[in-house]
């Protein structure tokens, strides 16, 4: 028997809630108290300027979202209609599609680092050197292109309904791991879950921090694929290369304006590829290697 295509008209009659706008207001909330337990236990883990700024990325980047909502459907309706097959839409499949969608956020996020084009969707959420509840609002303005990553799932046969509502959930789980407050966890819970240790190591700038525990919710990727780093000293956040700026449109777009001026500056196809999709952390012993061979022509 063939599977039931579902329309755009469904879905959208559905009114499926917005989870991260319902969320919105209490994460604030949570914020607020985060910072005021700071102020008062004289911890530095905010700045006012830094926080301001995150907020307003935050709520920009919700309102994109809302307002791209259409074209998003229209994507994974797509793609679900493309295939035969289907999973059925019950309790266990909201378990199933969380570790598939997991996985693929997690090699989503590993590109991301591993990538210049896909880094600059993702910088802005690193460069602050603080680390609280109010960095999870720091996602970058064109990190929705990263749609691409998630076609898999609804490949799958996983209900768009059911791909929603995890991938929102999956979200939201992000944003109380980025405190200072909650130390190591009990292992069981550290050995399978990423954890607000496990991801302040992620936004570490020491050394042997660097490119490591890019799971979402599940840690188990990273000790899978040998990215996995256990928190020991105490980390250092921001970037390698700060940017010192508070202003949204420097923080969201600086990575992209510099990938434009290397690309021009290119002497060639092979070099203006490099310029855009070279590793970040190789990125300027890649530009010393064609300067080196310019001289070597001169």
């Amino acid at each position: 028997m063939a599977k039931e295509k579902i329309t755009f008209e469904q879905i959208v009659n559905l009114d499926l809630p917005n989870l991260i706008i319902i969320a919105t207001p209490i994460m604030i909330f949570l914020v607020a108290l985060e910072w005021l337990f700071s102020y008062k236990d004289k911890k530095d883990y905010y700045d006012g300027k830094d926080t301001l700024t995150a907020t307003f990325i935050g709520l920009v980047n919700a309102g994109m979202s809302a307002a791209i909502k259409v074209v998003t459907f229209g994507i994974i309706l797509f793609f679900y209609n493309l295939v035969p097959w289907a999973i059925p839409h019950t309790w266990w499949s909201y378990i199933l599609c969380l570790f598939w969608l997991d996985f693929w956020r997690y090699v989503a996020h590993r590109i991301a680092h591993e990538n210049r084009f896909w880094w600059a969707t993702h910088v802005t959420h690193h460069n602050s050197k603080k680390y609280n509840w109010s960095v999870s609002f720091r996602l970058s303005w064109t990190q929705h292109i990263k749609i691409v990553f998630f076609i898999p799932v609804v490949l799958a046969g996983f209900h768009p309904v059911v791909f929603f509502i995890v991938h929102q959930l999956a979200v939201l789980y992000q944003f109380w791991i980025h405190t200072e407050y909650i130390k190591k966890l009990p292992k069981p819970i550290e050995f399978f879950f990423v954890t607000p240790s496990h991801h302040r190591v992620h936004h570490a700038t020491n050394e042997q921090y660097l490119d490591k525990n890019y799971g979402s919710t599940f840690i188990i990727w990273d000790r899978i694929f040998g990215t996995f780093m256990e928190e020991k000293e105490q980390p250092i956040y921001g970037l390698t290369k700060q940017v010192d700026s508070y202003n949204p449109i420097t923080l969201n777009f600086h990575e992209w304006s510099d990938i434009v001026k290397d690309v021009r500056k290119s002497k060639s196809l092979k070099e203006a590829y490099a310029m855009m999709f070279t590793r970040p952390s190789l990125l300027e012993g890649v530009k010393n290697e064609y300067k080196e061979k310019e001289k070597v022509k001169v």
